[in-house]
């Protein structure tokens, strides 16, 4: 096993304390929830955001397995997308009935009528878009996601992109993610969050 460099433990730690300073003053009044298709970097990003804000950071995908007490892809195979929506907007209503946070959720899950209503209610949702190729690149990392088990994950891609693009655009804040680093995208949301309107109490 490889350790990591020390410099490159400092550069990490230096990275983080520089957004820790960009936060600074920024207080959001409800729970920062980000919306967006598989690979767009939801998790990665909002570990890094929540740090950056000094709150706490849940994963809803990682939430809904806890509560189901079995993986996303079982509960798909074993009961359908519509029983997994619907344990989904239980569990992230649960979410944003607690403490103000910062949310990674399902990509589908902005895309439920009643979630989305849940999120514009009680969240400010933050789009985070990015392009068809960098989305490929991300999710052929991992092999767990259920709705590209098909013989051409690109064309379901495509697909999702073009029904759930102009979903998504509902948020409050759409973010590009592109091919940047994921701190050049926590940087851009803080200075969104501190010009938003709900950014404080």
């Amino acid at each position: 096993m490889t350790r990591p460099e020390s410099s490159d433990v400092g550069e990490r730690a230096d990275a983080a304390a520089e957004l820790r300073r960009l936060a600074e003053g920024i207080a959001p009044a409800r729970t920062v929830a980000l919306v967006g298709l598989m690979g767009a970097g939801k998790t990665t990003i909002g570990r890094r955001l929540a740090h950056a804000l000094a709150l706490p950071f849940v994963d809803a995908d990682e939430a809904i397995v806890a509560a189901a007490g079995r993986s996303i892809e079982d509960i798909f195979a074993e009961r359908g997308e519509c029983e997994f929506r619907r344990g989904e907007r239980q569990v992230i209503g649960r979410l944003l009935d607690g403490d103000i946070h910062v949310l990674a959720t399902g990509g589908g899950a902005f895309i439920d009528p009643r979630t989305r209503a849940l999120m514009k209610q009680r969240a400010i949702s933050i789009w985070l878009k990015a392009p068809l190729d960098v989305l490929m690149k991300r999710v052929a990392k991992r092999d767990h996601r259920p709705l590209l088990k098909e013989d051409d994950p690109r064309a379901v891609m495509k697909r999702l992109m073009d029904e759930r693009y102009p979903i998504y655009a509902e948020a409050d804040l759409v973010i590009e993610t592109g091919t940047g680093p994921h701190n050049s995208a926590v940087v851009t949301i803080l200075n969104a969050l501190r010009a938003h309107p709900a950014k404080t109490p």
